[in-house]
C-alpha cells in the first residue's frame, strides 16, 4: 500500500528569550493510504506539534526549520499559504481534544458544518445544509435536522466531539488527524468515539494519525506506533510488536506503569513508574535524552547522539541497548531493582 504522508527530517523549533526549543526534532514517519498511526508520549513530548507542523498552523514564535512533508506527492512546506488554506478541511482534516474550543458559540452547528461543506466544495448554501445534516447522521447523532439548528453548549460533550467529526469529514479528506479526541470524555463515550471514527475510517478508505497518550485507545485503533520523546521519535514498530515486545526502555516503561488485562481480569502486579521526568528542551543531556531516566544506561548511552536504528524491517527503536530491552539482568541500577523487590514483598 503506498503512502498518503511521509515526514522527512522534520525540525520544528521555538525560539525564545530563553533559548531555542526544539519541540520536533528529526521527526520522520510514514502513513500508508488507509491505516493509522499513534503517536504516543507524555504531554511535552512534540505530538501535538508534530501535527500542527504538518498543518502548517505552528503558532509563533515557532517555526518549521528544515525537512520535508510529502502529502500525496506534494512537499507541503512548499505550498503558498493559499494553496494550503485550500488544502486544510479538504484534503487533511483535524480535530481537537476539546470541541467547545473549536466550535463557535454563537452559530449553530448546522452552519458551521455548512460553511465548511460551502466553502471547499463550492455548492449552495441549501446543498451545503443538506451535505451537513447528512454527515451528522453518518456520526450517529439523532434527530441530525434537529440538532443541527442547536448551538454547541446544547450538546453534551460527546455530541459536540462528533459533530468536529462530521465537520472534519465533511470534505472526504484522504488524512484525518485526531489530536487526542477522547480526552475530555468519560469511559463510554470514549469507546462510542473511537468505534465511530475506525468504522468512519473504513467507510471513508481514509489515513488517520492519531495523537494520544493513552495506550488502551492505541491498542484498539493503531496499526503502527511511534513513541515520541523529549522532541523525538524514540521507537516505531507495528502496534502488536509494540506491546508485546518493546525494543526502547522509554516504550517498555511507558508498559510497565499501565495494568496489564488477562482474561481471568486485571493481572496482579505492582505498576512501575518511569523515575525522573521529562528533561528541559532548553537543556537537554548529552547523548541519549533518555539516559537519565534509563534502568539499562551505560557510559555508551551518553557518548554521542543516538540516531533511529534499525531491529528488523518494520521497526526502528533509538537505542543501542535495543536487543536487552525486557531483560531484567541486563539492568544497570542496582537501586532501582532493589526497590522493585522491596516492593514486591
Amino acid at each position: 500500500m503506498p503512502n498518503i504522508l511521509e515526514v522527512k527530517n522534520l525540525n520544528t523549533h521555538f525560539f525564545t528569550r530563553a533559548g531555542t526549543i526544539k519541540a520536533a526534532d528529526d521527526v520522520s514517519f510514514d502513513i500508508e493510504r488507509g491505516s493509522t498511526l499513534a503517536l504516543v508520549g507524555e504531554s511535552g513530548s512534540g505530538k501535538s506539534v508534530t501535527s500542527l507542523s504538518i498543518m502548517r498552523l505552528v503558532p509563533p514564535p515557532g517555526k518549521i526549520t528544515t525537512g520535508e512533508i510529502i502529502f500525496n506527492g506534494r512537499d507541503l512546506l512548499r505550498l503558498s499559504e493559499d494553496e494550503m488554506r485550500r488544502l486544510r478541511g479538504r484534503e487533511i482534516a483535524m480535530i481537537f481534544q476539546d470541541p467547545m474550543t473549536s466550535l463557535n458559540p454563537v452559530y449553530t452547528v448546522g452552519d458551521q458544518i455548512a460553511e465548511s461543506i460551502e466553502l471547499h466544495e463550492h455548492v449552495s448554501r441549501k446543498q451545503a445544509w443538506a451535505s451537513a445534516v447528512e454527515m451528522m447522521t453518518r456520526v450517529q447523532i439523532p434527530y441530525a435536522r434537529r440538532r443541527a439548528g442547536d448551538y454547541p453548549h446544547q450538546l453534551s460533550g460527546g455530541m459536540r466531539q462528533r459533530v468536529m467529526i462530521a465537520m472534519a469529514l465533511s470534505c472526504k479528506p484522504k488524512l484525518l488527524i485526531a489530536d487526542e479526541p477522547t480526552t475530555a470524555l468519560d469511559v463510554t463515550i470514549q469507546a462510542e468515539i473511537l468505534d465511530l471514527l475506525r468504522s468512519l475510517r473504513d467507510d471513508f478508505e481514509l489515513a488517520m494519525l492519531l495523537i494520544t497518550h493513552d495506550l488502551g485507545v492505541v491498542a484498539e485503533t493503531a496499526d503502527r506506533v511511534a513513541v515520541m520523546y523529549a522532541g523525538r521519535i524514540v521507537e516505531e514498530a507495528p502496534v502488536r510488536q509494540i506491546f508485546s515486545n518493546p525494543r526502547h526502555p522509554y516504550t517498555e516503561g511507558l508498559l510497565r506503569s499501565v495494568p496489564s488485562l488477562t482474561k481471568q481480569g486485571i493481572k496482579r502486579r505492582r505498576l512501575e513508574t518511569i523515575e525522573g521526568s521529562v528533561p528541559n528542551l532548553l537543556h537537554l543531556p548529552q547523548g541519549c535524552k533518555f539516559a537519565p531516566r534509563c534502568a539499562y544506561v551505560i557510559d555508551e548511552c551518553t557518548a554521542a547522539d543516538v540516531p533511529l536504528l534499525q531491529v528488523d524491517h518494520e521497526r526502528r527503536a533509538r537505542c543501542i541497548r535495543r536487543d536487552v530491552v525486557g531483560d531484567d539482568s541486563a539492568r544497570t541500577r542496582p537501586e532501582r531493582s532493589s526497590r522493585r523487590a522491596a516492593n514486591a514483598d
